[in-house]
C-alpha cells in the first residue's frame, strides 16, 4: 500500500488469492508499470490479479496475472565474468568437478595438461600431506572434440570421488569443529554435508585447478604468461634466496615442502613433521609470482586487478591474508622510498626500477612480475582434544578422526595457481573486448564470421577436394584416443 500511495496509485483488492502486505506491495508495483527486477526483491511469481484505483480520478483498472522470469545463479559457486566458472560437487559426494564458460574455441587442450595441474594437488603424495589416496583423474565431459579443440561451448570436468571414508565422521556429527565451517553452515542453511566437510573440505578445489588448467594454457598461449607460486614460509620458518626472475617450476617441485629454497624447505618438512606426529597442525605463506602479464589488465574503481585477485585468494580454503607487492611493510616507508620510478629499457620499453608496486598500478597491470602472498591458517580439524559446543547447545569435548594435511601450503601451491590465472584470462577477455574492440583494419571475422570459406572469395572451395570424408579418415581424425 505505502508503494502504491508513494506512486499515486492505492491498492483496494486482491482476487483469487489472499491479501498480504508482500502481495500488496508486489501487486502496486505491478499495477502501476514500476520494475523492481529480480535482482532486487529476489526471485518471485506474481499471483491472481490486482484492482488499482489513482486517488485523483477514482478510476479503478485491473492488473492481470503476470509471469515474470526468475533469473538464478549458483549462490557463490560461480567465479568469473566473461571466463565463468562454476564448481560443484562434496567431499564425499559421487564427485566433484567444474563447468567453464566462455572459453574461446579452436584452443588445444587436452586431459593430460588438465591432470598434470589435478596430481599437483592431489592428496596422499607425501607424508606432510593428507594420506587420503585420491587418484583425481579427470574426465572431460564437453566443450572438447574429440580431436582436442575446444568448441566454444561449457567444458565440463568431473572428477569422481573413491576413497573416502564417512564413518570417521561420526564425532562431528553433533559436535562443531573449532574454527571450522560446520557451524557457520549450520547457521547459514540449517542442514550441512558433514561426511568430509560437503563443500567447505579443500576438495572442491578440484574444479579450480581444472579450470585454471585451461586458463593458464590461453595466457601462455597469447602472451607467455608464466604463474608460478611457492611455499615461502611454514609457521616460523621463512623462505631464503628466492630469486623471482629465474625461479623454475622445476625449482618448486623438487622437494614434497613445494619451496624452491632447499635449505627451508627441509626446515619446512621438520616443523610439520613436529605437529603432526602430536595431531596437530601448522599453517604458512604461499607467494605467486606472474611473469610477462598483459599490461593493461584490471579496470578503475571496482574491478581492480588486485581487488579481484584479492577476491580469489581469500576466496580458497583457510585463506586469512592476502598482500601485493610491498603489503602491510608499505606503511613503514615514504612516498619518496616507495615510489617506483620509470626508465625506458632499450629491448622492453618503460619499466619501473623497484616493483614495490607488486605489477599493479592503479588497479591496472604496468607489465612488471606481479608479486602476491596468501596466508594460510593451522588446518581446524586435529586429533587433539579441543572443547566445543555441540548442535542441541551442550558443551561437550571433540576429538575428531580422519584423514587431513597437518599444513595446507604444500597442496595450496597449484591452488593459488589457478585462481591467479583465472582472474587474469577474465580481464585479459574483458580488456579485448572493450579496449581491442575498434582501431581494426579488418572486420570481416567479426561481420562475417569465423568460416571463411563461406564468404571469403580467397578461401571458397577449399583445396577442391570436395566435402566428403571416408569412415577410415573419420576414424583416424577424431580418434578418441
Amino acid at each position: 500500500q505505502a508503494l502504491g500511495e508513494r506512486a499515486g496509485g492505492v491498492l483496494v483488492t486482491r482476487p483469487r488469492a489472499s491479501v498480504t502486505p508482500k502481495h500488496m506491495a508486489l501487486s502496486a508495483v505491478a499495477g502501476l508499470g514500476l520494475s523492481s527486477g529480480p535482482a532486487r526483491l529476489g526471485a518471485r511469481k506474481s499471483y491472481g490479479a490486482a484492482a488499482v484505483r489513482h486517488p485523483a480520478s477514482g478510476v479503478t483498472r485491473v492488473v492481470p496475472k503476470r509471469k515474470e522470469a526468475v533469473q538464478t545463479r549458483a549462490q557463490g559457486s560461480t567465479f568469473g565474468r566473461l571466463f565463468r566458472v562454476t564448481t560443484f560437487g562434496e567431499s564425499h559426494g559421487g564427485g566433484v568437478g567444474c563447468v567453464v564458460d566462455g572459453v574461446p574455441p579452436r584452443l588445444q587442450i587436452t586431459q593430460g595438461e588438465l591432470q598434470f595441474e589435478l596430481d599437483r594437488r592431489r592428496p596422499g603424495q607425501s607424508r606432510i600431506t593428507t594420506p587420503r589416496d585420491e587418484a583425481d583423474t579427470c574426465e572431460i565431459l564437453s566443450g572438447v572434440g574429440l580431436d582436442g579443440v575446444t568448441l566454444g561451448t561449457p567444458i565440463a570436468v568431473l572428477v569422481r570421488n573413491k576413497d573416502h571414508r564417512s564413518q570417521d565422521y561420526g564425532e562431528i556429527a553433533v559436535a562443531y569443529r573449532p574454527s571450522h565451517a560446520d557451524a557457520t553452515y549450520d547457521m547459514k542453511y540449517g542442514v550441512r554435508a558433514i561426511a568430509g566437510g560437503g563443500r567447505s573440505s579443500a576438495r572442491e578445489t578440484i574444479g579450480r585447478v581444472a579450470a585454471g588448467a585451461i586458463a593458464k594454457k590461453i595466457l601462455a598461449q597469447i602472451a607467455g604468461t608464466e604463474i608460478l607460486a611457492y611455499v615461502s614460509q611454514v609457521k616460523d620458518v621463512v623462505a631464503e634466496n628466492v630469486d623471482h626472475e629465474t625461479m623454475t617450476m622445476e625449482d618448486v617441485e623438487a622437494n614434497i615442502a613445494r619451496c624452491p629454497d632447499g635449505v627451508s624447505a627441509e626446515k619446512m618438512i621438520a616443523a610439520i613433521d613436529k605437529v603432526r606426529v602430536k595431531g596437530d597442525s601448522c599453517g604458512g605463506v604461499v607467494t605467486c609470482i606472474v611473469r610477462n602479464c598483459p599490461r593493461g589488465l584490471g579496470a578503475p574503481v571496482f574491478d581492480k586487478l588486485e581487488a579481484d585477485l584479492a577476491k580469489a585468494m581469500m576466496s580458497l580454503p583457510a585463506t586469512k591474508g592476502f598482500e601485493i607487492g610491498s603489503g602491510f611493510a608499505g606503511v613503514n616507508t615514504t612516498g619518496s622510498e616507495h615510489n617506483d620510478e620509470f626508465f625506458m629499457d632499450p629491448v622492453t620499453g618503460l619499466r619501473t626500477r623497484t616493483n614495490r608496486s607488486g605489477g599493479v598500478q592503479g588497479g591496472i597491470s604496468n607489465g612488471e612480475i606481479i608479486e602476491l602472498k596468501i596466508a594460510f591458517k593451522p588446518t581446524s580439524t586435529i586429533t587433539r582434544p579441543q572443547n566445543t559446543v555441540n548442535r542441541d547447545g551442550v558443551d561437550v569435548s571433540l576429538q575428531a578422526k580422519g584423514r587431513h594435511d597437518p599444513c595446507v601450503v604444500p597442496r595450496a601451491v597449484p591452488m593459488v595457481e589457478a585462481m591467479v590465472a583465472l582472474v587474469l584470462v577474465d580481464h585479459l577477455m574483458m580488456q579485448f573486448a572493450q579496449c581491442n574492440l575498434l582501431g581494426r583494419e579488418d572486420y570481416s571475422d567479426l561481420v562475417q564470421g569465423n568460416m571463411k570459406t563461406l564468404y571469403d572469395p580467397e578461401f571458397i572451395g577449399g583445396t577442391g577436394t570436395g566435402g566428403t570424408m571416408s569412415g577410415k579418415d573419420m576414424a583416424d581424425a577424431f580418434s578418441e584416443d
